[in-house]
C-alpha cells in the first residue's frame, strides 16, 4: 500500500511517500480502507524523536493517529464493526509503528467509534485526538460544573475550540486566549476571546476578578505560570503541554484512547454540540507539507490529509 514512513528521526524532509507492508489485522483490531487523517502536532514531535522516552519507534514508522474511514476487515474477535461501517479513531498504541499517514490502518476496537453522520470525513478526521484531549481534560480531569468560569488557553487551535464548545456545553464561561484574528471565530465557537502575551494577567482579571475556577493550558512555560496566578480559590489546574504543572498543584493530562469517550464524542457532534473546523487539506502524498503547515503554530482548527480513492481507481 501506499504511505507516508519515515526511517530516522527529523524534519519534514524524512518523511518519504511510497510502498510499505500492508498492516495485518489482530485479533481484536480492523482494517481500516482511510479517507482521511487529521495533523497534530504530537505526530511532528514524534518525528522529531521528541517522545523517544516514552514511544519506542519501530522504524520505518508511518506516522499519523487521527483517522476516518471505513472498516474493510474486522478481525476474528471483534463484534463491534463490520465490513462497511464508517468509523473515526485515535489510533495510538504504545509504540510508534504503524499509523494512520496510509492508504490502509490496522486499528484495534478500542481506539475506534462510529463516525458522526453529520461530518465529512474531512472534519471527522480532525475529531478524535482533539476532542478526545478536551473532553478528558474538561469533564474527567477538570470536572467543569455549569456556572463555573474556564480559561481555554489556543482557543482557536484544533484542542482549544473543541474545548471552548464542550465547556459551553457544560453550562460553564469559557474565557479562551488567541491572536486578534481568531476573536470572532472564538466568539462563534461561544467563548470570549482574549489577546495572550504580555498583559494576559490582567485582562483575564478584568473579565473575572476573583479569578477564574478552572484552567486549560495548552501551551506551557510562562503561560502556564502566570494561569496557576489567576485561579480562584479551590481553582482547578491542568496541562497537556507542561510537566512542571504538578508544581503548581495541578495536573498533567495526556489523552488516552477511549472508545466509550470517543462514541460520546460522535453523539455531540451529531447534535451540533461539537463543530471542526478544516482550514486546509493536503493529498497523502503531500504530508510533508501539512507537517511544516501544522509546525508554524498559526492553525485554526485542522489540517487534514486525505486519500483520493477515486483517483486510485478504487
Amino acid at each position: 500500500m501506499k504511505a507516508i514512513s519515515y526511517a530516522q528521526y527529523g524534519g519534514p524532509e524524512v518523511l518519504e511517500y511510497g510502498e510499505v507492508r500492508e498492516p495485518r489485522v489482530g485479533p481484536d483490531s480492523v482494517l481500516v480502507k482511510v479517507r482521511a487523517a487529521a495533523v497534530n502536532p504530537v505526530d511532528w514531535k514524534c518525528r522529531d524523536g521528541h517522545l523517544d522516552a516514552i514511544l519506542q519507534p519501530v522504524f520505518p514508522v508511518v506516522p499519523g493517529w487521527d483517522v476516518s474511514g471505513v472498516v474493510v476487515q474486522p478481525g476474528p474477535a471483534v463484534t463491534e464493526f463490520a465490513v462497511g461501517d464508517e468509523v473515526i479513531g485515535y489510533v495510538r498504541e504504545d509504540v510508534l509503528s504503524r499509523g494512520t499517514f496510509a492508504e490502509y490502518v490496522a486499528a484495534p476496537v478500542r481506539t475506534l467509534a462510529r463516525k458522526p453522520r453529520n461530518l465529512s470525513y474531512e472534519a471527522a478526521a480532525g475529531l478524535p485526538l482533539t476532542g478526545l484531549t478536551a473532553y478528558q481534560v474538561l469533564v474527567k480531569a477538570l470536572r467543569v460544573k455549569r456556572g463555573e468560569t474556564v480559561l481555554v488557553h489556543a482557543a482557536a487551535g484544533g484542542v482549544g475550540s473543541v474545548a471552548v464548545q464542550l465547556g459551553r456545553h457544560l453550562g460553564a464561561r469559557v474565557l479562551g486566549t488567541a491572536s486578534e484574528g481568531n476573536h470572532d471565530y472564538v466568539r462563534g465557537l461561544g467563548g470570549e476571546p482574549l489577546t495572550y502575551g504580555e498583559g494576559l494577567a490582567e485582562r483575564v482579571r478584568g473579565l473575572a476578578p476573583e479569578g477564574v475556577d478552572a484552567v486549560f493550558d495548552t501551551v506551557g512555560g510562562e503561560t502556564l505560570k502566570i494561569s496557576a496566578n489567576l485561579l480562584a480559590p479551590g481553582g482547578r489546574l491542568v496541562s497537556i503541554a507542561d510537566g512542571d504543572v504538578v508544581d503548581y498543584g495541578g495536573q498533567y493530562c495526556f489523552v488516552r484512547p477511549d472508545a466509550e469517550d470517543l462514541l460520546r464524542l460522535t453523539e455531540l457532534a451529531e447534535q451540533g454540540v461539537v463543530t471542526v473546523h478544516v482550514s486546509e487539506t493536503f493529498p497523502l502524498e503531500r504530508a510533508a507539507d501539512a507537517h511544516r503547515r501544522n509546525q508554524e503554530g498559526r492553525t485554526r482548527g485542522k489540517i487534514v490529509v486525505t486519500v483520493d480513492w477515486e483517483e486510485r481507481g478504487a
